[in-house]
């Protein structure tokens, strides 16, 4: 079956996602100077770190499917997994934002970007599967190190949640700069010569 559906569906997800996300950025009470936004920093570098996440994963979920012909319902499947642990983002950014020194909230974030990567490869892995080893997508991701790696590093930072719940904050954004660094892999592998055409 084509993609266009689930890209479109995916798009007004992850578009939902980040508009609930700024909604529950209150104008602040009893101020009408710069002073009284210090209270809502914590709300508002939550809001950056889970507002820079959703971008990666859109960005990612695009260039994923563009190197993908067909898909199954298996892949569907997969996708709305995905979409389901994204749709949490918005419940712990306003949790972090609310208590940001305590463990929990810094944990249960965690908890939701772990199982949000874990969701990606399981997506991944179902295109794969479908499209074959020889695949464009195959080709272009190899080692996946980025990939493989994050899992662990947002384990870590769930267990240093109990320690220090700034540790977990920092180790977050660790990932995140990781992944901000451009990686352009798919792209080279669909400019290069021979490519197989999509025309879905």
């Amino acid at each position: 079956m084509g993609k266009t559906r689930l890209e479109a569906f995916s798009d007004g997800v992850l578009a939902i996602v980040i508009t609930i996300m700024v909604l529950e950025l209150r104008v602040p009470e009893g101020g009408h100077d710069l002073a009284a936004l210090r209270p809502l920093l914590p709300v508002f570098l939550s809001y950056v770190l889970s507002f820079v996440y959703v971008g990666l994963y859109w960005n990612n979920h695009h260039h994923m499917l563009h190197a993908t012909h067909r898909v199954s319902g298996r892949i569907l499947w997969a996708n709305l997994h995905l979409l389901f642990w994204l749709s949490l983002v918005p419940f712990t950014t306003h949790w972090v934002g609310e208590s940001p020194n305590e463990p929990w909230p810094a944990a249960v974030y965690g908890c939701v970007l772990l199982s949000a990567a874990i969701a990606y490869y399981l997506l991944q892995g179902s295109i794969l599967a479908h499209e074959g080893p020889g695949s464009t997508l195959a080709r272009a991701i190899g080692s996946d190190w980025k990939g493989k790696s994050s899992p662990i590093v947002y384990a870590l930072a769930i267990g240093l949640a109990f320690v220090h719940p700034w540790m977990s904050y920092a180790l977050y954004v660790l990932v995140a700069i990781v992944w901000l660094v451009p990686d352009r892999r798919i792209e080279r592998r669909l400019d290069s010569p021979g490519r197989e055409v999509d025309t879905q």
